[in-house]
């Protein structure tokens, strides 16, 4: 039987040695992988069989020397849908935290916690429940009891700029939507500035957001 793994992605060396340290206490038995980028987390991500169950828990930094962690939860989520994709950033802003869970991350955890106040809400995932620190527990809940601005409901997309936002609430890129849809990269990001300018946002966060609201995605 193959051990469960799990991976940590961090670029400061102490910061991944306690969060390795506290995955292998929370998990004992499970084999750690632990990096310092992006391109050594991809590496990581695809030698091990997409599809399989062995890539228990990742835990990412958004903020790594070569590129966003975002990235890597998109394709944690492609590769490896049974896999607990947890943020572990400084980042406690409402744009990195839904582009976040856009991307499909099920935890979101702030590094300014100490020790043990992480370990307490990483014990939640043994109970099924989403680690989340409990400042964005409460951002999110904030979020979401906000009533939708009248005028978004009444915003009519047309059909490819529906389907391209739902690309965008799927967590895809310019290239990825452009890939779905058989459209050039160019066409897509023509969309993309006709979705933002209807409905008056300016971010991929916002409009992954707005695509959950329609019931996209």
């Amino acid at each position: 039987m193959t051990a469960r793994r799990a991976l940590v992605v961090e670029d400061l060396a102490a910061t991944r040695h306690w969060l390795t340290a506290l995955v292998a206490e929370l998990f004992p038995g499970m084999a750690i992988t632990a990096v310092g980028d992006l391109a050594a987390g991809l590496a990581a991500v695809e030698a091990i069989p997409p599809g399989s169950d062995v890539l228990a828990v990742a835990l990412v930094d958004l903020g790594l020397p070569d590129g966003s962690g975002i990235d890597l939860i998109r394709v944690l989520a492609e590769r490896h849908p049974r896999a607990l994709p947890i943020v572990t950033t400084i980042y406690d802003d409402d744009g990195h935290l839904f582009e976040a869970i856009a991307a499909g991350a099920q935890g979101y955890l702030l590094k300014s916690e100490t020790p043990e106040a992480l370990k307490r809400t990483l014990r939640r995932i043994e109970q099924g429940e989403p680690p989340l620190s409990p400042s964005i527990a409460r951002r999110m809940m904030a979020h979401f009891r906000k009533p939708a601005p009248p005028a978004m409901a009444e915003v009519a997309l047309t059909p490819r700029e529906t389907e391209v936002l739902t690309c965008l609430g799927l967590g895809m890129r310019i290239r990825d939507a452009a890939r779905e849809l058989s459209i050039s990269d160019h066409t897509v990001g023509d969309h993309v500035k006709a979705i933002y300018r209807k409905l008056n946002i300016a971010t991929r966060a916002e409009a992954a957001v707005e695509a959950v609201r329609r019931g996209l995605v």
